[in-house]
């Protein structure tokens, strides 16, 4: 078509066809006549009565299209094609076309005016399913709002989430698209780039969307063009091919044979109208004789660019004059491929769905006959409403109308593959089916063959997926398809791929070094099977053997004056109590129950205060035994046995007293630690009353300071065997652990606090040991000699 600009000072020229011949499209007329010829020669449809037709080319140009349709209304000659043979001659009543979309639009309208039904094989726009805009319009070929949802689910199928997107510039391919993009968006594909174009736009314009299409990020491009469209872009783009592309294209061009011949298109997929069979059309299409060729200018031109020569004596001089050596069955061109019939089908079944709803308007069933009366007057109105009824099967085919106007619909899905011997074939791979539910509408069937010949999904994303254990993180100014991947922070995971967010572990699990799954926090106290506790058992078990053989070497040599010296019955208390001290440090390892909770404080504070009751005692004894020297005093026979054992009795039995309030009101219970470590649970024993724990220990420290005082005020005391020093030395040593065991019971974490506690118990409690019994020990086993009332007497 020739753009023509106007001056609105001469009448302007009737508008003309420029370019290349459309074999194509003289295939989709020819199959009309054949379609009629069927019809006339039928004694089932329409008998007696004879369809005429009259053929005009629109040259896919809403001018021309304008111009046909006010031909068409007035009866005027038509461009090419007249076939006068009619039952009645008059005014048109119905017309098949146009194949695109804009040019019916124009059409449409102008015939809906006088109520002329326009039957499309090949205008697709959803727009057209406006029955208040075109009331008599209707479609043998699907609306684009199916084709679009097909389109859409083909992209969704294959994972691709970064694509780009091409359509022509027209009502076709501006609705088609936005239906599409209506659909993908809602689905999370972002789209890279949205670039229009018209096959009579500047070759500038043209070339603008090919370098988008070579620049783009985005591997896949969606292509919902008109052929004639996309053969210009095609054309440019081979220019200087670009990376490798996926191209999906709708069923305007992916069945086009011009369009499969560009090699850098090599796996193109896309939907198509169902593939079909029309017995006889091949034959009929091939049986053109010279005389029929040479009365038609349609036919005459196709002759000549089929077979680049010439008949008509006006043609290129250049050329040679065609003659009887032409072979039109050998010829390779769209009009003669009938090998993938698929819009031809659509004309076959548009002028079938017209001849049947004349005969529901004309001919009456009358005893088991058809009758059709000739002379019968129809208005174009009839037909239309006949036609929102028709229902019927041809050549296995059905037809029928929804109340838009359209056909139900079904797609192929088609691939383009290479055979073995290169050339590039359509393949059906798969189907859409608009009838079946929506789960089971859309199939992939078949191996499909991918851009550059590959047998790989080609990937086509902006950033890719986010694996398991981490979170998504959209990009500034960019589309949500693209991202970066950001790992979960610590005590966070996601579990899937893609993840929004990630989520925290349940308060006893701890995510994996992945950061993908929660698995059960280890649960950690202070066991027998580690290291620390085999030495700190090692030493409570060696306390305790101690203290047993101290005990049997005084018993042994319970008459010696060593053992006489300072109450010997206190010293075997305070031993016993010490063995008790060393295995209550047992307590405390292993994992903590209701019962060794309360165990191992209660037995601590009550065997502790026992040991200092003890060591108290003996402080006592030094001092009362030095006032018990002095001439008339006889203090001792108010601190005797039966007194120091009251006295142990008593101190001890205030500890017990403190415990069993303690154990009643709040006792200790086994606890899981959640907050000092993260990644694990530290099992320790919770105090429960803080105040019982700190009376516990605060009555031993009262004693211990009362014992300390005492010791230093007797430590200069004339003693034959330093007995008031080892106590003062014991007790510093024992103040002096305890002191420090506070800051560091405090600020040790998890189970080093056990430890800390096990340590200070058995530091004061081999300060204990060493400071009173091992002099004693030494001089009985290897001094002897001072172990004897000889030498203390001589000492004295």
């Amino acid at each position: 078509m020739q753009t023509v600009i106007n001056n609105y000072t001469t009448k302007p020229e009737v508008p003309t066809c420029t370019g290349s011949f459309n074999a194509r499209e003289l295939r989709f007329s020819r199959t009309m006549i054949f379609a009629i010829e069927e019809i006339n020669n039928s004694t089932e449809l329409l008998p007696g009565i004879r369809l005429g037709y009259q053929i005009y080319d629109t040259c896919a140009s809403v001018p021309i299209a304008v111009h046909v349709a006010f031909q068409l209304l007035n009866g005027q000659n038509p461009v090419f094609y007249n076939d006068s043979n009619c039952s009645q001659s008059g005014a048109v009543i119905a017309a098949v076309g146009d194949s695109g979309s804009t040019p019916s639009i124009s059409i449409s309208h102008i015939m809906g005016s006088f109520n002329i039904p326009l039957v499309s094989h090949f205008a697709t726009c959803a727009c057209l399913s406006d029955k208040q805009e075109y009331p008599t319009f209707f479609r043998t070929i699907p609306s684009d709002h199916y084709q679009a949802d097909a389109l859409a689910k083909l992209v969704k199928y294959f994972g691709w989430t970064w694509i780009g997107a091409v359509h022509s510039d027209s009502d076709y391919g501006n609705n088609g698209m936005a239906s599409f993009l209506k659909t993908v968006t809602s689905e999370g594909i972002c789209v890279e780039y949205i670039e229009s174009f018209y096959r009579t736009d500047p070759q500038n314009n043209i070339r603008r969307v090919a370098d988008v299409i070579r620049r783009s990020s985005a591997v896949v491009v969606v292509a919902f063009t008109a052929a004639g469209d996309m053969k210009f872009l095609l054309e440019e783009l081979a220019r200087d091919p670009p990376p490798p592309r996926q191209w999906i294209g709708s069923e305007s061009w992916v069945t086009d044979p011009h369009s499969m011949s560009f090699s850098f298109c090599a796996g193109t997929i896309g939907v198509a109208i169902q593939q079909s069979v029309i017995p006889g059309l091949r034959d009929f299409l091939l049986d053109l004789s010279p005389s029929e060729v040479a009365s038609s200018s349609v036919l005459t031109e196709f002759w000549e660019d089929a077979f680049n020569c010439s008949l008509r004596e006006s043609a290129d001089l250049n050329k040679r004059k065609c003659d009887i050596t032409e072979d039109i069955k050998a010829l390779k061109s769209p009009y003669t491929e009938t090998s993938q019939l698929r819009i031809t089908n659509m004309v076959y079944k548009a002028v079938y769905a017209i001849a049947h709803a004349l005969h529901n308007a004309a001919c009456q069933e009358t005893n088991d006959m058809t009758q059709c009366d000739k002379r019968k007057s129809v208005e174009p109105k009839q037909i239309v409403a006949e036609l929102k009824k028709v229902n019927f099967i041809q050549n296995g085919y059905h037809i029928s109308f929804d109340t838009n106007g359209d056909p139900m619909a079904f797609y192929e899905l088609v691939n383009w593959q290479k055979s073995k011997n290169g050339i590039t074939e359509l393949v059906t791979v798969g189907y859409y089916d608009a009838s079946l539910p929506k789960s089971q509408e859309f199939r992939v069937n078949r191996k499909l063959t991918w851009m550059e010949g590959g047998t790989q999904v080609p990937a086509s994303v902006c950033s890719e997926s986010c694996p398991p254990g981490t979170r998504k993180v959209l990009q500034k100014g960019k589309p949500i398809c693209c991202y970066d991947c950001i790992p979960c922070p610590e005590g966070e995971i996601s579990n899937i791929t893609d993840s929004p967010d990630c989520f925290l572990c349940p308060r006893e699990f701890w995510p994996n070094s992945k950061r993908d799954a929660c698995f059960p926090k280890p649960v950690e106290f202070l066991t027998f099977d580690e290291v620390l506790s085999t030495i700190l058992a090692a030493f409570s078990v060696s306390g305790a053997c101690l203290a047993i053989i101290t005990a049997v070497i005084f018993f042994y040599h319970r008459t010696t004056p060593v053992v006489k010296a300072n109450n010997s019955e206190l010293s075997f208390l305070l031993l016993f109590s010490l063995t008790l001290c060393f295995l209550c440090s047992l307590t405390f390892i292993g994992a903590p129950s209701e019962w060794s909770c309360m165990l191992r404080h209660t037995a601590f504070g009550i065997t502790f205060v026992l040991c200092i009751s003890c060591v108290l005692g003996k402080t006592i004894v030094v001092l009362m035994a030095f006032k018990a020297t002095l001439p008339g005093n006889n203090v001792m026979k108010w601190f005797g046995p039966p007194q120091q054992r009251m006295t142990v009795v008593s101190f001890t039995f205030i500890q017990v007293i403190i415990c069993i309030i303690w154990l009643v009101v709040s006792p200790p219970f086994p606890v899981k630690n959640l907050t000092t470590y993260k990644e694990k649970i530290i099992l320790e024993c919770a105090l429960g009353s803080s105040v019982g724990f700190w009376a516990v220990l605060g009555y031993i420290g009262l004693l211990a300071v009362f014992c300390f005082v005492l010791a230093v005020l007797a430590r200069k005391l004339p003693d034959n065997f330093n007995e008031a020093k080892m106590i003062t030395f014991s007790m510093l040593i024992f103040c002096a652990v305890w002191i420090t065991f506070i800051p560091a019971y405090i600020s040790s974490p998890g189970k080093f606090t056990v430890a800390v506690e096990i340590f200070a118990i058995l530091a004061s409690s081999f300060g204990l040991m060493l400071c009173i019994f091992a002099p004693k020990c030494f001089i009985i086993l290897f001094q002897p000699e001072k172990n004897t009332k000889k030498y203390i007497m001589q000492k004295n």
